[in-house]
């Protein structure tokens, strides 16, 4: 796989071929895994691209994408059910390889540190993957077996020209709002007898409040490079993009370990 071009490459170029030119999933994550080796080895620069980017990652071509709303929903009580949510995360753990790549991709001039923490997200977020997909097989499917969408990648979309905006709704946002149904979902699981499963979301809840912390960690270096005040940039941002209550109980402790503060948490909570 490593080329002499490949080691004078830009970590740009090659998160955009990581993203936009490999279908295949094992493929994906092999490489994913490739560019963060070839990085601690300092393979690689971050020389900017000077072409227009690119918007749309490849998918597995059996996978179905349609409508949040075209998602069938199922109970956990039967096995069809457990399958259908097991591959439900799986393909968020899936496109969050996605999300964490493109925020380094769509995003240059930064800290060294920043693209090290990206990467280092993205790798596990193959990881949680691969743990879905083993579990997915071992109950007689495969990622692709069920219908998806992509409405993680919408917010990532909007929020494509804008670092900042990018920190507050991806990790703080979408992937914090995980933070706040996983334990319940691991409940549930305990409930209907599928320890397997709940011991590999406990795994994902574990790292995803790192992943959550680290968005904390650079909107608020974002914040103060540019003198704002944190918490209020991150109403100001959560009222733009996402108006309203946040539906459901909000998890405090994951929240509070993942950098929010008792002031965006009851924000959140009065809406």
């Amino acid at each position: 796989m490593v080329s002499t071009c490949a080691r004078k490459a830009s970590l740009f170029q090659l998160v955009e071929h990581c993203l936009f030119e490999i279908e295949e999933v094992q493929a994906k994550c092999d490489y994913s895994q490739w560019i963060e080796a070839e990085w601690k080895a300092n393979q690689l620069t971050t020389t900017p691209l000077f072409h227009e980017l690119k918007f749309d990652p490849c998918s597995p071509k059996n996978l179905q994408l349609v409508h949040p709303f075209q998602v069938p929903k199922r109970g956990l009580g039967s096995i069809e059910g457990r399958v259908a949510f097991i591959h439900a995360v799986a393909h968020i753990e899936y496109m969050a390889i996605h999300l964490a790549w493109d925020a380094v991709y769509r995003f240059p001039h930064m800290p060294d540190e920043y693209y090290a923490d990206w990467m280092n997200v993205a790798n596990e977020e193959v990881y949680h993957f691969s743990l879905l997909q083993t579990r997915l097989q071992e109950l007689g499917f495969n990622y692709g077996d069920f219908v998806a969408h992509d409405g993680l990648w919408y917010i990532a979309m909007e929020t494509s020209g804008d670092l900042l905006a990018r920190m507050a709704l991806v990790p703080r946002g979408s992937e914090a709002r995980g933070l706040d149904v996983t334990p319940g979902m691991i409940h549930r699981l305990e409930e209907v007898g599928d320890q397997e499963t709940a011991d590999l979301l406990k795994i994902i809840y574990r790292d995803e409040i790192g992943h959550v912390a680290k968005g904390s960690k650079w909107f608020r270096y974002l914040c103060d490079q540019q003198g704002l005040d944190s918490e209020q940039t991150f109403q100001r941002y959560f009222q733009q993009y996402a108006p309203g209550k946040m539906g459901g109980k909000l998890d405090h402790d994951g929240r509070k370990k993942a950098g929010f503060s008792a002031v965006e948490i009851a924000f959140l909570e009065k809406g």
